[in-house]
């Protein structure tokens, strides 16, 4: 049963799908550029529970990161665009390219965790930084489980 993800890029496609592999393609873009920044600052808030105070220092912090992260996200993005382009041809040296590129980006995301962690955590004190960081984490590994469905495995 196909996600809804993949089901709305399918439908906003304008040339006929020609293959599983597209539709993964695509579903992985629609989902890398959908929405989710409006969802995140909805469930952040909701779950951060910020006094006006507390938010005055809190949501510029978060802009910030998340400017950042979607920096990394157009980084990944490309990745996965370049994966989709290799998939069928895949190299030893291609796919060794892709999983760096990957890693690396991993490694940038964790590094800018920590430092907007420590920003909350600066500004507002240890437990609210360690909320932010778990919830940031949640709907991280969310939307990640969400785009490696989608992917095929590497095949040679």
């Amino acid at each position: 049963m196909p996600s809804a993800v993949a089901q709305q890029a399918a439908a906003s496609a304008q040339p006929a799908v020609t293959s599983s592999q597209e539709l993964n393609i695509r579903a992985c873009v629609e989902l890398l550029r959908s929405d989710v920044r409006t969802k995140k600052t909805a469930i952040l808030t909701q779950i951060m529970q910020l006094d006006d105070d507390q938010a005055t220092k809190f949501w510029p912090i978060y802009r910030e990161s998340d400017f950042e992260l979607q920096k990394l996200n157009d980084q990944k993005l490309a990745g996965i665009r370049d994966y989709a382009k290799n998939h069928d041809s895949m190299t030893d040296q291609k796919a060794d390219q892709l999983a760096q590129l990957a890693l690396d980006l991993e490694s940038k995301r964790n590094d800018l965790k920590k430092a907007y962690y420590e920003k909350v955590r600066d500004q507002l004190g240890g437990v609210l930084a360690a909320r932010f960081l778990q919830v940031e984490n949640q709907m991280l590994m969310v939307i990640d489980l969400q785009i490696a469905s989608q992917l095929p495995v590497v095949q040679k």
